[in-house]
C-alpha cells in the first residue's frame, strides 16, 4: 500500500495543477513534467512493454545501441533501475541481428516475449518464454510470423499479445508494411504462441484519410480490454518523419474501430525532448489512474516519456 501512495503522490500534483488545456495532450491526460523517464547516457530507447507484479513495474524495451531487449524495474514508473539486456541479437539464424519492439505477457507463471528481429531491410516476429522475465530461450529458430501478404510488404513487427483465457487462445495485434515505418495493423490467432493464423480481412486497422495526423499510416498498438471494449492505443502519422498518440476502441478487437474524437491524446512538445514525434504507446490502469509510456523523438534520438490520466473513462462518447 505504501508504494501506491508514493505513486499517487508523486503523480497527483500535476495532474491537479495542469487544468489549463495543453497543445501537448487531450482528453486529460498529462505529460510527466520531468519527463523523459528513460533514455539520455544510454542513448536511443523505443517501443516498450510493461507489465505490474506487485509493487514493481517491469519494463522490456528496445535498446538501439545494444540491438537489443533490455530489462529495468521500478516503484514508481518513474525512477528506473540500470538495465539488464535479457535478449540480444542470434548469430545463429538469418533473421535476428538487431533485436527490439517486443510484448511481454504472464501467463500462469511463465514469461511470453513476442518480440521483432532484424535484417537486410527487413523484419519478422519471434517467441521466447522465461520463468523471470529475465533469462529467455528461444522456442523456434524460425520466426513465428513473417512478411507474407502484399500488404505486408517488408516486414512485420510491433506485436501486441494478449491470452484470452475464455478461448483458450492467443491473440496478436501486429504491424505490417515498409521498414521504415510499417503502413496498417493486422491480427492473428494462435493455440500455442507458435503457430498463428492471420486474419482473412487484414489489416484490420488502416490510416484514415480524413484525419491529417494519421493519413499516411497507423502503426505499433497496444490493445488492452477494458471494460465492454477493446481499446486500442496507437500510433498515427502524418508522414513517416511525424508521429502522434492516438486511441479507439471495438467491441471484438477486430472490426468496427471507432477513433476517440480528441485524438490525438499525446502530440510532440514544441523545442522539447519530444519535439519531432511520440511514438509507440504502452498503457497500464492502477488504482484509477492510467499510466501510458511513450517514445519521445528529436531529431534521432528516441526516449521514454511517461503520461498520466486520472479515472479509468478515457472520455469516449457514451453510447
Amino acid at each position: 500500500m505504501k508504494y501506491i501512495l508514493i505513486v499517487l503522490i508523486t503523480i497527483i500534483p500535476f495532474l491537479i495543477l495542469a487544468d489549463e488545456p495543453s497543445p501537448e495532450t487531450a482528453s486529460g491526460w498529462v505529460k510527466y513534467p520531468k519527463n523523459p523517464v528513460l533514455g539520455g547516457r544510454l542513448g536511443t530507447c523505443f517501443d516498450i512493454s510493461v507489465l505490474k507484479e506487485g509493487d514493481v513495474f517491469r519494463m522490456w524495451f528496445s535498446w538501439r545501441p545494444k540491438k537489443s531487449i533490455a530489462v529495468v524495474e521500478s516503484k514508481d514508473g518513474i525512477q528506473w533501475s540500470e538495465p539488464q539486456i535479457v535478449l540480444g541479437p542470434n548469430d545463429q539464424t538469418d533473421w535476428e541481428n538487431d533485436l527490439n519492439r517486443p510484448v511481454v505477457i504472464k501467463n500462469g507463471s511463465d514469461f511470453q516475449m513476442w518480440y521483432t528481429g532484424q535484417i537486410r531491410g527487413k523484419s519478422w516476429i519471434g517467441y521466447a518464454t522465461s520463468k523471470d522475465g529475465k533469462k529467455w530461450q528461444r522456442m523456434s529458430k524460425s520466426p513465428v510470423l513473417s512478411p507474407e501478404k502484399p500488404w505486408e510488404k517488408v516486414a512485420v513487427m510491433c506485436p501486441h499479445v494478449i491470452y484470452d483465457e475464455k478461448a483458450k487462445s492467443y491473440r496478436m495485434w501486429y504491424s505490417g508494411g515498409e521498414q521504415y515505418e510499417p503502413n496498417a495493423i493486422g491480427y492473428a490467432t494462435s493455440a500455442d504462441g507458435l503457430k498463428w493464423t492471420k486474419s482473412e480481412t487484414n489489416p484490420i486497422f488502416k490510416p484514415d484519410p480524413k484525419n491529417v495526423w494519421e493519413k499516411e499510416r497507423v502503426t505499433a498498438c497496444q490493445v488492452v480490454k477494458h471494460e465492454d471494449w477493446f481499446v486500442m492505443f496507437y500510433i498515427g502519422f502524418q508522414d513517416q518523419n511525424h508521429a502522434q498518440i492516438g486511441i479507439a476502441r471495438s467491441k471484438d478487437g477486430i472490426t468496427n474501430w471507432h477513433r476517440h474524437p480528441a485524438n490525438p491524446i499525446i502530440r510532440p512538445g514544441r523545442d522539447k525532448w519530444d519535439n519531432d514525434a511520440v511514438y509507440k504507446p504502452f498503457a497500464i490502469l492502477k488504482d484509477n489512474c492510467w499510466f501510458l509510456w511513450y517514445n519521445g523523438r528529436k531529431g534521432g534520438i528516441e526516449q521514454i516519456g511517461l503520461a498520466n490520466h486520472m479515472g479509468s473513462d478515457l472520455g469516449f462518447p457514451k453510447d
